[in-house]
């Protein structure tokens, strides 16, 4: 009698060993939702790239800490049509970084929308600009057209002068024509090295 208990007992045990080995198949359906939850974050489709696009998610988050863009309104100096005179006007300018803005005020010596402020800058091509440690070094081409004679050129020098000394972190102006450190810019006027306040 014991053994024919014993035999039940036995294969009792052994059936409950196989229900529990059927079930663990019905388990690993349930945790392969939970790895493929992530997924929809990144891009939908091959589990596989979702490490990318997680680092592409990263990415996106670097893109929105880049900075927004700022406008300015600023002064800048050109000429009566004459040229008797310095004449001060405004202009708005926009910009990310500060290099940014430097080469945008740049810009606002090249051109003007008052007929009445001819701008002595505008046949003057800019070959870079860069600002370090409070200087800001300004490499220029003339060309011949771009000549305004003696009293023209010191009127561009104040200009440029006036125009970037309004922003308080420039504490001096490099100005080379066509990378080297030229006597004059047009051939008339000293240029000096550097130009500060």
């Amino acid at each position: 009698m014991n053994r024919k208990f014993w035999s039940i007992g036995l294969l009792a045990a052994v059936m409950l060993v196989s229900a529990g080995c059927g079930q663990k198949p019905g388990a690993a359906p349930d945790n392969t939702p939970e790895q493929v939850t992530p997924a929809p974050g990144g891009q939908t489709g091959q589990g596989n790239e979702d490490p990318t696009s997680g680092a592409g998610g990263a990415s996106t988050g670097t893109d929105v800490t880049k900075p927004e863009t700022k406008t300015e309104s600023i002064k800048s100096y050109y000429t009566d049509p004459d040229v008797m005179e310095l004449v001060e006007g405004t202009a708005n300018i926009s910009y990310k970084e500060d290099q940014d803005k430097y080469e945008a005020a740049y810009q606002t010596l090249q051109k003007s929308d008052n007929q009445g402020m001819i701008p002595l800058w505008e046949k003057i091509e800019m070959k870079s600009l860069k600002f370090e440690n409070g200087t800001i070094t300004i490499d220029v081409h003339v060309p011949d057209e771009a000549n305004l004679g003696a009293g023209g050129e010191a009127f561009a020098i104040d200009a440029i002068k006036k125009t970037f000394f309004q922003f308080d972190e420039v504490k001096s102006i490099q100005l080379l024509v066509d990378g080297q450190q030229a006597e004059s810019l047009m051939g008339h006027v000293d240029l000096e090295y550097p130009m500060t306040r």
